[in-house]
């Protein structure tokens, strides 16, 4: 194998997490799963490139569809930015979808004390 500098990124959405690496190659894209979903960053990265040849392989375990496709555009976003360098791409990526470049760090509110549910306790009205 030659020796390519490779750009390897991950992101997380809600139990799903994705795992990209970058390397030089012929503009392919790998992956296990939907592929029209995840294809805005790399459209985005192709528009304000001068030249796109990079080899994307994206891996994602865990979650559900919808956090899959999630965590996967975050990771293939985040690898493209370190990979190029490129403040306008950045940019760019920031003004179509904040979440692309930035990870949604909402979780699951744990379940209370003597309860089923995980906000405040059920009322009574004992009268």
């Amino acid at each position: 194998m030659k020796n390519q500098k490779l750009a390897i990124s991950s992101g997380k959405r809600k139990t799903s997490i994705a795992k990209t690496i970058i390397s030089e190659g012929n503009g392919t894209l790998l992956n296990n799963f939907h592929r029209l979903s995840i294809e805005e960053p790399i459209r985005i990265a192709k528009n304000h490139l001068k030249s796109f040849n990079f080899e994307i392989k994206v891996k994602v375990v865990g979650g559900g569809r919808e956090s899959q496709i999630d965590a996967a555009r975050l990771s293939i976003s985040k690898a493209l930015i370190e990979k190029t360098k490129s403040p306008s791409l950045k940019k760019a990526l920031e003004q179509y979808d904040r979440h692309l470049v930035v990870a949604d760090v909402r979780r699951k509110e744990t379940y209370k004390p003597g309860d089923s549910k995980a906000r405040a306790k059920r009322q009574s009205s004992k009268r």
